[in-house]
């Protein structure tokens, strides 16, 4: 049952306001719900909640994630292999379908004035698919085979040659032997995204129409009243002061945080869920000669019994207009839920509710506990060796340490098995529509535009018809798969990449420099 009382402001110097809606978490999901929001019902208050000093501080951070744009296009867990041979690209289809609606929303933004400069947060970079070893290499073959035809995918090239490699992929080619066969499906169309600068873009736009944004304030409790509304309770981080605010809709987009509050509403649909938190580490190169040598986003193969976040991949990053490159993940272990949280977040995250689901996942990834064990026992000459299958002459003073955002990872109830954990994202809704939340993680960001659509579809279903112009005016794909509609797909993407200034043409190769 939701704790439905109404509720008395019980200290009285808590400060009593009203908002029509209240988004926990200046993060990138908070952020593109609000800027939807703020076009589709302009006359609703909307009042935005972060614990911390700053907008995308936790994992929307450029350098808290790999800025992947996730759009199927190179990694390689959304096209695994099946027994025959084949390759399964179901799962890749629908992640870029997914990256289309966000593409759209993003130029439409631009166009809007919602978005100021696209390259501040998007620039073009070739998404690349590797593997080595023969066995991989005819992998790697089946996967351009089934996604070269697709429409989604077309422009995919298969590459073997070495020479072809050494021209496009200078760093990765230096030193390598090529007697072990190596494989690449190379994508000129891929992205490079900035999540921290577009929702500082997007949470500006929400703040300049007359939504309201309080950092350092964080959410400590969520009450249901009878009539429908919610009492959300905010204690001003720096001093101590007390908020209370009625608001007739809340969001939790507070990342690893969402589940306790979640938790925290009593909402039936939240019950049973549970988290597990794995905090991760990316090399960040140093040396600039290096960073000119390698312009692609290249992603591997995940070591077998290794979870698919463990996908290692050579990055190009662009953040404030500056060429950068990491190499990751490496994992770590911590029981927070934030890369600033409390190490009580997973112990007090656990309820009766989700008791079984948690020793349920105990049991069933003996594999990812195995695979965490030995990531922690790494040492920095073992992360440079891991870096080697990529570069093979990494040296350990060209690169530094960092700490990735965290990940808290969803644990669902399942029959019979107790619990089973998830690798994606999860909205969680009130049958009410009152409160909604995001769970999860991967591919997150990159589908933060149809993950909030689905959220309006959930929670405003009689709104959301009125709202359908609009919203069609931003994503005029809304509602069509694309990959049944060829002709809907070319002018889409041809009106993207114009607004978005995603111009490959002067791309030709890596070793371009940004």
């Amino acid at each position: 049952m939701d704790k439905e009382v109404d509720t008395p402001v019980s200290d009285q110097n808590a400060v009593e306001t009203k908002t029509d809606v209240v988004l926990v978490g200046a993060g990138i999901m908070s952020a593109t719900l609000g800027a939807i929001l703020r076009q589709v019902q302009p006359d609703w208050s909307i009042t935005t909640f972060e614990r911390l000093d700053a907008v995308a501080a936790e994992s929307s951070d450029p350098w808290n994630n790999a800025g992947t744009g996730h759009s199927a296009l190179c990694e390689l867990n959304y096209t695994p292999q099946n027994a025959d041979g084949t390759v399964d690209i179901t799962k890749a289809v629908n992640v870029n379908e997914q990256f289309q609606v966000s593409r759209q929303f993003w130029a439409h933004g631009v166009e809007s004035g919602v978005l100021t400069q696209p390259k501040e947060f998007i620039n073009p970079i070739p998404h690349v698919s590797f593997v080595h070893g023969e066995a991989n290499a005819k992998y790697l073959r089946a996967r351009y085979d089934a996604l070269a035809g697709h429409p989604l995918f077309a422009g995919m090239e298969y590459i073997d040659a070495p020479d072809e490699f050494t021209r496009r992929l200078p760093l990765m080619a230096k030193g390598r032997d090529f007697s072990d066969p190596v494989a690449l499906n190379w994508t000129q169309d891929g992205t490079d995204v900035d999540f921290g600068a577009l929702t500082k873009q997007l949470l500006g736009y929400v703040g300049a129409s007359g939504g309201v944004v309080h950092f350092g304030h964080e959410v400590t409790d969520l009450t249901k009243q009878s009539d429908g509304s919610w009492v959300v309770k905010v204690t001003n981080r720096r001093n101590g002061a007390k908020k209370v605010v009625r608001a007739k809709f809340v969001f939790v987009g507070a990342g690893g945080g969402a589940l306790h509050l979640l938790q925290k509403s009593g909402i039936e649909e939240a019950k049973g869920f549970g988290g597990f938190p794995v905090s991760g580490a990316f090399l960040r190169c140093t040396n600039p000669e290096l960073i000119d040598q390698h312009r692609a986003k290249v992603y591997g193969k995940a070591a077998v019994g290794a979870p698919p976040m463990s996908v290692p991949h050579l990055d190009t990053r662009v953040i404030g207009n500056k060429p950068g490159l990491l190499f990751g993940p490496y994992a770590g272990w911590s029981p927070k839920f934030l890369k600033q949280g409390r190490v009580t977040d997973l112990p007090s995250s656990v309820k009766p509710n989700n008791l079984l689901s948690m020793l349920g996942v105990g049991v069933s990834e003996l594999g990812l506990v195995k695979y965490l064990i030995s990531e922690l026992a790494m040492s920095e000459a073992g992360r440079i060796e891991t870096l080697r299958e990529f570069v093979p002459k990494a040296l350990g003073k060209d690169w530094e340490l960092i700490t990735a955002g965290q990940r808290v990872q969803v644990i669902r109830r399942a029959k019979g098995k107790g619990g089973v954990l998830e690798f994606g994202t999860a909205v969680v809704n009130a049958a009410d529509g009152s409160i909604a939340g995001l769970l999860g993680a991967s591919p997150g960001a990159s589908t933060a535009v149809p993950a909030m659509l689905d959220v309006l579809q959930r929670c405003f279903p009689t709104q959301y018809e009125s709202w359908k112009p609009k919203l069609q005016e931003m994503v005029p794909s809304l509602g069509v798969k694309l990959s049944d509609d060829t002709e809907l797909f070319s002018q889409v993407w041809d009106w993207t990449s114009k607004v978005l200034q995603l111009d490959t043409s002067k791309v030709e190769d890596a070793s371009v420099a940004v």
